[in-house]
């Protein structure tokens, strides 16, 4: 792990640590496990998966405690939610990576991120046209991938 995912990890523990104080919980150990799993990951991961990878440092994690977890990742804005269409969720940090677009296949479910500054470019403009201001926008393109064509 690099310097900046390390660092990364250790800030959201911080910040996870103060949101959690405001609503009268604490930081547990298992919880620790759960964030540091959900920070230090790579791009998109299910709930199914970070069990899998909490349970690999603490076998006691449960399937509720990564799910009530989750959720305050969620709300404390650490990690976005992600629906790809499939009924699936899918899930990855909203801290430390750079806006970026989605392609989806919808026979194998690849995800594949992208970033196009010319697209994000006509989306403000065609927004400007409007009179719209925009807060915040998720693309995402629905087709078959490479191998799935």
């Amino acid at each position: 792990m690099d310097y900046t995912r390390q660092t990364l990890i250790k800030d959201n523990q911080s910040t996870f640590a103060d949101f959690l104080q405001t609503k009268g919980l604490k930081l547990t150990s298992q919880r620790r496990v759960i964030l540091a799993q959900a920070t230090g990951a790579r791009g998109h991961f299910s709930a199914e998966q970070l069990l899998k990878f909490s349970k690999k440092q603490d076998r006691t994690i449960s399937k509720a405690t990564v799910y009530r977890t989750l959720a305050l990742l969620k709300e404390s804005g650490i990690l976005e939610e992600q629906d790809f269409g499939d009924g699936k969720m899918l899930y990855e940090r909203a801290q430390g990576r750079k806006h970026h677009d989605h392609l989806i296949c919808v026979r194998c479910g690849r995800v594949i991120e992208f970033e196009n500054t010319p697209i994000e470019k006509l989306q403000n403009a065609e927004a400007r046209h409007h009179g719209f201001k925009v807060i915040y926008h998720s693309l995402k393109l629905f087709g078959f991938c490479r191998d799935c064509v």
